[in-house]
């Protein structure tokens, strides 16, 4: 099929593997027991094709890439089904092919139909309306510039999604050699429907958390999302739906997270954006952060003539990386000199004497409860004042003249 159809072959490995294989298997089973009864299809049968169906309009294939793709299933299921016919099978096989007919007439039905359903939504007005709303409520709009029913409280989601393997995976040259261009057109097809389909994944388990659709503007690198809400949920429900979101989206994402009232939602995006930034500068996991998690990087954060001079405590482990990478592990393993050797990968007396040569550096020692605030800071100072890439949450941009 996918030397047939090219619109599939540019699909991600892993959909083709996964959704196109499966619903291949469906429809084979599906034809097999329409004939198996010589009756019509059993109720519910088409469910799974017409959510396929959304899904390839989601992601830009051709309707009729997708209408192919079901013809020629048919007829390689006809090939199987009259190979070792005779002149003595004509009757029987007249009135399978009455049902194959059948089936497909229903399958082309209830795939163009989802199709076109899908491709309504994503092109009408409940988007558009959707989009104006989060641009308005981030302008910091009266009420009644946003949307009719809006909610009174929101949560306030800033998002960082990790790159999919199919988003940044190097096909390398073909036979055609390195500057093959329709080998190269078919690897970004392929990363920008995986960008679609994270975002599409993510988006559809947003929408299920509130008391109404997210209003969301995301894309491949994340984004912001709006979630109404009658009151201010649990954190750990906040954690889960960050969780459900990396698992749906098959990536790992960041997020920081506030609840706001519409007012007061400019300021909560912005302070959002700056927690997310610190997460990422001091190389904390993926996961849900709210400001009480980074209190202390907060803070260094702000404009302070001492920054500089508390990251300078770390100037003398500059040129020896090892110890920079054991300080910084041994404090995130709670000064457990064997936790730090496994992370490691070396010997607690190395971790030992690593500590020692800290301490004869900078004066302060990690294994002294007192100076290990110090230099938490110290670590926390350095990442904030040394060049590295920020991470601003991207979202809609702002009206001219705002």
């Amino acid at each position: 099929m996918l030397a047939e159809i090219p619109a599939y072959s540019a699909l991600p490995r892993e959909e083709i593997a996964g959704d196109i294989a499966g619903i291949v298997q469906h429809c084979v089973r599906l034809t097999a027991d329409v004939l198996e009864r010589r009756g019509a299809a059993a109720p519910g049968a088409f469910a799974r094709l017409r959510e396929s169906a959304a899904q390839r309009a989601d992601e830009g294939v051709p309707l009729e890439a997708i209408v192919s793709a079901y013809q020629l299933g048919t007829a390689m299921c006809w090939e199987l089904l009259s190979a070792d016919a005779g002149p003595g099978d004509v009757p029987a096989l007249q009135e399978l092919l009455g049902h194959v007919f059948e089936v497909q007439r229903q399958m082309v039905v209830a795939v163009t139909g989802a199709y076109m359903e899908a491709r309504t939504l994503l092109d009408g007005q409940d988007r558009e309306g959707r989009h104006a709303a989060l641009v308005a409520l981030l302008n910091g709009e009266p009420a009644d510039r946003a949307r009719p029913g809006e909610a009174e409280l929101y949560v306030v989601l800033t998002l960082l999604f990790a790159p999919h393997p199919d988003e940044t995976a190097d096909h390398g040259p073909t036979d055609h050699g390195p500057t093959d261009h329709g080998s190269a057109g078919r690897a970004s097809t392929r990363a920008g429907i995986a960008a679609r389909r994270k975002i599409r994944r993510a988006r559809a388990v947003l929408d299920r958390f509130g008391t109404g659709p997210a209003l969301a503007e995301l894309d491949g690198a994340g984004g912001t999302a709006l979630l109404p809400v009658a009151a201010p949920p649990d954190w750990d429900d906040l954690r889960g739906l960050v969780a459900r979101t990396a698992e749906s989206a098959g990536v790992p994402v960041t997020a920081a997270a506030s609840v706001a009232e519409p007012a007061a939602i400019p300021d909560a995006v912005v302070q959002n954006g700056e927690i997310a930034d610190l997460v990422g500068r001091t190389g904390r996991p993926p996961g849900l952060y709210r400001l009480g998690d980074v209190l202390l990087e907060y803070q260094l954060s702000r404009p302070s003539a001492a920054l500089p001079g508390l990251a300078g405590v770390l100037l003398p482990l500059e040129r020896k990386p090892e110890l920079l990478r054991t300080l910084e592990t041994y404090l995130r393993h709670g000064l457990d000199r064997r936790a730090t050797a496994a992370a490691l990968h070396v010997h607690p007396n190395t971790v030992d004497y690593r500590v020692r040569r800290i301490d004869e550096l900078t004066g302060l020692s990690p294994a002294r409860h007192a100076d290990v605030t110090h230099l938490s800071a110290a670590l926390v100072a350095r990442a904030l004042v040394r060049p590295g890439p920020r991470h601003p949450a991207p979202g809609p941009r702002r009206r001219a003249g705002r």
